[in-house]
Order: C-alpha cells, then sequence, then structure tokens
C-alpha cells in the first residue's frame, strides 16, 4: 500500500489524571488538557502512515493548529480521527478531529515530515558533538 490521500487512523481513550490539564500544568481544572489532545493527534496521525514506510522510514511532527472547542471531563471517552489530506513531497498534511461522547471537543490541520531514520540519527549525532564543543 501507498501513501494515498484518504489513508484514516482511530484512536479511542478514556480520560485519565494523567491526561487532565490541571495533572499538566496546563490550567487549573481536571478536564482533558490541549497538550494531551495535542499529543493523541499527532500519535493517530502517525498510526495512519508510518507503518507503510519501511524499517527505516517515519514521520515527525512539523506543524499543527489546534482549536480545542469543548471541556471533556475525567472518565469521558474521546475518540480522535486522522485522515491524510495531502501528500507533497515528505510533507504530510492531516485533518484531525476529536470528539467526545456528547459532542466535537477538538480540530486541527497537522503536518508530519517524511524522515529516514539513519540520516535523523546521523543529524542528532552532529548536533550532540556541536553542542559538546561550545
Amino acid at each position: 500500500m501507498e501513501l494515498e490521500v484518504g489513508l484514516v487512523a482511530e484512536k479511542e481513550i478514556t480520560v485519565e489524571d494523567k491526561h487532565v490539564a490541571s495533572h499538566l500544568g496546563s490550567g487549573g481544572v481536571p478536564v482533558y488538557a490541549t497538550p494531551s489532545m495535542v499529543l493523541h493527534m499527532e500519535e493517530t496521525s502517525r498510526q495512519a502512515v508510518d507503518h507503510l514506510l519501511g524499517p527505516d522510514g517515519a514521520t515527525v511532527g512539523a506543524y499543527i493548529a489546534v482549536k480545542h472547542l469543548a471541556p471533556t471531563p475525567k472518565g469521558m471517552k474521546v475518540r480522535i480521527r486522522s485522515e491524510l489530506v495531502k501528500v507533497e513531497g515528505r510533507l504530510l498534511t492531516f485533518k484531525v478531529e476529536a470528539w467526545d461522547e456528547v459532542e466535537k471537543v477538538g480540530e486541527a490541520e497537522h503536518v508530519r515530515a517524511i524522515i529516514s531514520m539513519a540520516k535523523f540519527s546521523e543529524r542528532l549525532e552532529k548536533k550532540k558533538k556541536a553542542a559538546a564543543q561550545k
């Protein structure tokens, strides 16, 4: 299978203590935190495509524009759906939406870049060496 517009992945989570704003420090209330939603949106997008990239291929997040539309209390389920909507060379654009058991709670445009793990690791090592020399 190739990377084609229309690839979809879905993920469902139950909002736990570790997902809420008051636990993460992103707010003072015990509801599904925006950083948790962003993480789940990125994970779901990655799941749609990474398995198609071969042993050296992966994707990394390059951009996300997210709207958190409504609060979700602890204990409620959230379903995230990510659809690949554009392929431009190494850049993959996803439309991502999140719903709790009552309503749509989030939406995003997310771009992931295809990388070679070998080249990526090599780049990281060069950066570590450059930092050590400072």
